[in-house]
């Protein structure tokens, strides 16, 4: 009987040992509940969305496509102004989404298109701006049922040392278009300010 205890204390500890050595698999999350940023450190094609200005965006919004997500915008946006990733943003290095500042968008595009544009609006232009191709259409609904906003982006150009590009604004409302042409100048980090063309 003890020969059979002592044996099984052997057995045991062996197993206990080895379970113990045994390494950790680390496992690849599940293309439905990808993990933050393991994209970008594990898949060697992944090379994120490359911005006009050469710096590289981890989303786009759905700016390569054409169309801008605004529903995902704004709540990115929202994040931010409600301070949620303030700090992230308040790095320069790591904001999440281009933006075209100021509220005075309308003085520079014309009342008529600039009446209805919110902070989601300005994210969509202002990130197409960023990462949008020359000769490139960007398209999304306005906060208003029926309201949409296109943006066809046109060429580059420098001033006072700041990369600006030009681009057409359009505005569709009840059958009503709107359109202008104008310009804007990246500031800072992922930050558009219109200017005069």
């Amino acid at each position: 009987m003890f020969r059979q205890v002592r044996r099984f204390s052997l057995v045991a500890g062996v197993a206990l040992a080895a379970m113990l050595t045994v390494q950790v698999a680390q496992a690849t999350p599940p293309a439905h509940a990808p993990a933050h940023g393991w994209r970008a450190k594990h898949d060697p094609n992944y090379h994120g969305y490359k911005g006009y200005t050469g710096r590289e965006w981890e989303r786009d919004y759905g700016i390569s496509g054409g169309r801008c997500n605004r529903d995902e915008v704004g709540t990115v946006v929202g994040a931010v102004i409600g301070g949620a990733i303030g700090s992230t943003v308040a790095k320069g290095d790591s904001r999440i989404i281009a933006i075209l500042a100021g509220a005075t968008i309308g003085a520079i595009v014309g009342r008529e298109i600039g009446r209805d544009m919110n902070d989601s609006d300005r994210a969509c232009m202002g990130h197409a701006l960023e990462i949008g191709t020359s000769g490139q259409r960007i398209a999304w609904n306005g906060a208003n049922p029926g309201l949409e906003y296109s943006m066809t982006l046109g060429d580059g150009f420098e001033r006072d040392g700041q990369s600006c590009r030009r681009f057409t604004i359009e505005r569709e409302l009840d059958g009503r278009n709107a359109r202008e042409r104008a310009a804007a100048c990246r500031t800072g980090e992922g930050q558009w300010r219109l200017v005069s063309s």
